[in-house]
């Protein structure tokens, strides 16, 4: 059963949160008792859970919360900028058709970090609203394309 947008009614699949055409937030569909584990990437490409008290200690980073199926992959921000597309060699890594190569960019600005749309097709997403540049806070909730990250600011 599709679940309709309540923005610009386009049917979504089932069990989306966020509507695939305009990125609104569809009523009803949060998950319940889903929890999120963070993951870091070894040289030989494994994966290795990492435990959240230890991990945000280091700094600020994203977490994937849902699609492509690497919910709980944690990037951290370790560095002044960062980019986020399907590009294989993009810092954030996103392969999904409705992300553009070169989607966006993190940047650290003084002490804040910001997330800057390189012109997407498909638009960036922070806390339900398309942005062009947006000052991240502990908490945010990213989307772009498919992909929902949340950043942890701490």
């Amino acid at each position: 059963m599709a679940q309709h947008c309540p923005e610009c009614g386009f049917a979504n699949a089932d069990g989306a949160n966020y509507c695939q055409r305009c990125g609104a937030f569809i009523a009803g569909s949060e998950p319940s008792g889903v929890t999120t584990a963070s993951y870091r990437i070894t040289e030989s490409g494994d994966f290795v859970e990492m435990a959240v008290d230890g991990s945000a200690e280091r700094g600020a980073k994203l977490v994937i919360r849902a699609g492509g199926g690497r919910a709980g992959e944690a990037f951290l921000l370790d560095r002044p900028r960062l980019t986020v597309g399907r590009r294989p060699d993009s810092d954030v890594f996103l392969d999904d058709v409705t992300v553009s190569r070169d989607h966006a960019v993190i940047v650290k600005r003084d002490e804040d970090y910001y997330l800057d749309d390189c012109g997407s097709l498909n638009g960036t997403y922070v806390n339900r609203h398309r942005i062009e540049s947006q000052r991240l806070r502990d908490g945010d909730e990213l989307q772009i394309g498919k992909y929902k990250l949340a950043f942890l600011g701490r």
